[in-house]
């Protein structure tokens, strides 16, 4: 909003960034996959289901499943900048922990949708598909399972998740400090 970055500066670092947290999360759930034998279990039946959940396109609360994850997103990043900013303005470690700790948690009880927490738990829904006792212990249908794909990942939930996380958090909070803040300096 200062310009001290153009643009094409700003483009690229979400890039890298985005790009980066994808390949470290599907590789995480990968060798967590292949290595621990830890998605075998009642453990990769519970990641199915998360994953499956968040890639249904059946609607959530009377909004289509595009426009609920968009606003599940949007609260998520709010809450998660909330907690950046509240670290950054604490005076000591306590304060700090504590800053971080509640919008997180509030984050987490609360259900919102983050794009970097799902570039995990989807991947890691799609590697447990792999393990016929996590499919099974799941009680997800044949179709249930074949619907959760890394197509569906993106069209039924990060392309929607990663918009709301933008307004949460450049507009809600980085507008808002802004405008608060660094606009109001600039006019004295």
């Amino acid at each position: 909003l200062d310009r001290k970055i153009g643009l094409a500066g700003l483009l690229r670092n979400w890039f890298f960034v985005y790009s980066g947290n994808l390949v470290g999360s599907i590789l995480l759930a990968f060798i967590i996959a292949k290595s621990s034998g830890l998605l075998s279990s009642n453990v990769g039946a519970t990641a199915i289901n998360i994953a499956a959940g968040k890639t249904s396109a059946e609607a959530i609360g009377g909004l289509s499943h595009n426009y609920a994850f968009f606003f599940r997103g949007i609260g998520c990043n709010w809450l998660v900048c909330l907690a950046v900013m509240m670290a950054i303005a604490s005076q000591d470690i306590v304060g700090k922990v504590w800053g971080i700790f509640f919008p997180i948690m509030a984050f987490v009880a609360s259900g919102f949708e983050h794009c970097v927490a799902n570039m995990y738990f989807i991947p890691a829904g799609i590697f447990a598909k792999g393990f016929p006792g996590a499919c099974e212990a799941s009680g997800k249908s044949a179709e249930a399972l074949a619907a959760l794909n890394w197509g569906s990942m993106f069209t039924q939930n990060m392309v929607s998740v990663t918009l709301g996380n933008f307004v949460g958090g450049a507009l809600f909070v980085g507008g808002v400090y802004w405008w608060l803040f660094v606009r109001a300096a600039q006019k004295s």
